[in-house]
């Protein structure tokens, strides 16, 4: 039995299988996503889910779902599911699954009296291409099977309405049929490997509920369309592979497709292996870019956690080259030493007090796996320099140095650090002044650049900058420590100093270079783990303060208020077991140990084989946001990989 495995007891419970959802993407932009069962219950949900390029490159839902008929002595047995108006559920094909397991793709099995057919489902890596393969295991008599895709060919944000404009025409293609609902998008091609029947029967199905948006508040019924259905007979032991593409496929090879592409497939017999299989899914692989998609299903890439990502995600990858080439990628944009909030933004934003510095703590991170000083000196020493000169002489008049060496930031209405929730275009959070975590990523900066400087010679950078490591030092203790706290500031502003204990500060402690001395680190580190830690993560605020909220509930707005005031964050768990063994040393081990292989259940409670964007402050910690977060699944794939490898 493979290690992500679930039976039909927990399939045919409603309560279960629709909160457990598949995830994959094909390493291009392109997802599939929907429920175990197969009923869709978010407008993210789909088997097809593209960008398109005439469209700004936004995703759009192509084809929703496919709904399989099973077909035998006249009989009809449809394993499809959806939910009505109401929460009605028609068909119920749920009914008919005996188990789906997860090795190197999902499979589902389903059984219907003598007969046994089992799906798996790919994209095509790097191209826009769904596969699913069925075969008939067990039969005793002659059984067809029926194809009904139902298509939507809208924006992922919005829900598609049933009218006139909707080209409902098709045109049959070789072993299938190409449509496009609306102008502006390219043709969907649908193709079976084997000889098919294509029946029209143009229909719309009429209010389809999705139970996630009803949940969050949002809009959520959907009209799709369904163009007719394919049908074909199957034999015993015979398999047919349905194919849905932006292009035409040639259907005597789909098999061999199938085959190729399964060969080039991970499987995820343990956790670790989970852990590695999710981390690829975010990689975006461009014509000569590559990018880290922030999470499914509805963001894009974003500077700050891609940087913050990218090592957790390079001990999956173990590929120098892609990390170059996501690094280099986002040199691209660089501006006066600055990144911008997001490189595929229509128009370009730079709000972010921490993007650059956290791109020199990716290069640290990677020179301790390159370990050349040389090699990473010529690729990247003068991005070092030019942001540390971009903080020292700032051309962003709301981020800069103050006169005791260290960095504030602060712009009116606009949130400048990873706590950048808004309410109605306010930020909830705003941290305006000097932020903890930036200046620790500061000091970090610049110690990091004059070791680096030294091993290399370059004695013109070490002569500009070594003064600064003593001054910045002592200027983020006197800013941040109170030793009647015992603790670290969050932010200071002027001489207005908050004290919310927030999970920025343990950043000062598990930084390689720490202006704290060995007491203080473990001070911090205390007040962190009393107050903060869970076993899904950090949380972003203290139990104990007023404005604390544990759970992620209520309307868009009331939801995202609370998103920065308690909730707990799994990226951070990287920085908390790194800085902890850094104290405990290899007597920390169990703890952390523990608290890491604790999200081995967590691997099937959510997103299969994925970990979330966050989950509630307040036990039993419900994870909420994005259903798969690169920098969540990064941080615990880099703390595994810490306390496996640990060295003293």
């Amino acid at each position: 039995m493979h290690y992500l495995h679930f039976d039909k007891e927990q399939l045919v419970n409603l309560e279960y299988s629709l909160y457990r959802e598949i995830l994959r993407s094909n390493r291009a932009g392109s997802y599939l996503s929907t429920t175990l069962n197969g009923c869709n219950t978010r407008k993210y949900h789909g088997l097809l889910v593209c960008p398109i390029k005439n469209f700004g490159g936004e995703k759009h839902v192509l084809l929703s779902s496919l709904d399989e008929t099973i077909i035998q002595n006249e009989a009809e047995f449809n394993l499809g599911i959806h939910r009505f108006k109401g929460g009605t559920y028609e068909p119920k094909g749920h009914k008919y699954i005996k188990n789906v397991e997860f090795g190197i793709i999902p499979k589902i099995t389903y059984r219907v009296g003598g007969v046994v057919l089992t799906k798996e489902r790919l994209l095509v890596e790097k191209e826009e291409q769904i596969l699913i393969k069925y075969t008939l295991e067990e039969a005793k008599s002659p059984t067809s099977l029926r194809l009904k895709p139902f298509l939507a060919f809208r924006n992922i944000h919005q829900l598609s309405k049933a009218n006139m404009s909707a080209n409902t025409k098709y045109k049959k293609v070789e072993k299938g049929i190409k449509t496009k609902l609306y102008e502006g998008f390219p043709e969907l091609y649908m193709q079976t490997s084997n000889d098919s029947d294509f029946i029209a029967v143009p229909d719309w199905y009429y209010d389809i509920e999705y139970l996630k948006e009803l949940q969050r508040g949002y809009d959520f019924l959907e009209d799709l369309f369904v163009p007719g259905y394919f049908e074909f007979s199957l034999k015993k032991g015979e398999s047919v592979v349905f194919s849905a593409g932006l292009s035409e496929a040639n259907p005597v090879s789909l098999k061999q497709k199938f085959t190729r592409e399964m060969k080039k497939r991970r499987g995820k017999e343990t956790f670790t292996s989970a852990l590695e299989n999710a981390a690829h899914q975010f990689v975006m692989h461009g014509k000569n870019t590559a990018d880290i998609i922030a999470g499914f299903p509805w963001y894009d890439s974003i500077t700050r956690q891609t940087f913050v990502s990218l090592p957790g995600l390079y001990l999956a990858f173990n590929d120098s080259t892609l990390c170059e080439k996501i690094l280099d990628s986002y040199l691209k944009y660089f501006n006066d030493g600055f990144f911008p909030d997001q490189i595929n933004a229509t128009k370009l934003t730079y709000n972010s007090a921490d993007a650059s510095l956290w791109f020199i703590w990716v290069i640290q991170q990677y020179f301790k796996k390159k370990n050349n000083p040389d090699d990473i000196w010529n690729l990247y020493g003068d991005a070092i320099k030019r942001i540390l000169e971009a903080y020292k002489n700032s051309t962003l008049e709301y981020v800069g140095l103050n006169k005791d060496g260290l960095v504030y930031a602060n712009k009116k209405d606009t949130a400048l650090t990873w706590m950048d929730s808004y309410v109605q275009g306010n930020p909830v959070v705003q941290r305006a002044g000097l932020t903890v975590e930036v200046n620790a990523l500061w000091f970090n900066a610049i110690c990091f650049a004059l070791d680096l400087a030294d091993m290399v010679g370059d004695e013109e950078f070490i002569s500009e900058w070594k003064h600064m490591v003593k001054s910045v030092g002592q200027s983020f203790l006197k800013t941040f420590w109170s030793e009647g706290h015992g603790y670290l500031a969050d932010v200071v502003k002027g001489k207005q100093a908050d004290w919310s204990v927030r999970p920025n500060m343990v950043l000062a402690v598990a930084m390689d270079y720490s202006p704290l001395s060995k007491e203080q680190q473990k001070q911090v580190l205390s007040v962190a783990k009393r107050k903060l830690l869970t076993n899904r993560g950090l949380r972003s605020l203290s139990p104990d303060h007023l404005r604390y909220k544990g759970l992620i509930t209520g309307s868009p707005d009331e939801r995202e208020s609370v998103i920065h005031m308690g909730a707990v964050y799994p990226w951070l768990l990287q920085f908390f077991v790194e800085a902890y063994l850094k104290i405990h040393k290899r007597g920390g081990l169990p703890f952390v140990k523990q608290i890491i292989e604790s999200f081995e259940e967590e691997m099937t409670e959510h997103c299969i084989g994925n970990i979330p964007e966050m989950y509630d402050g307040n036990p039993p910690h419900v994870g909420k946001g994005a259903i798969s977060q690169a920098w969540s699944i990064a941080g615990v794939s880099y703390a595994a990989n810490l306390i496996q490898n640990y060295k003293e």
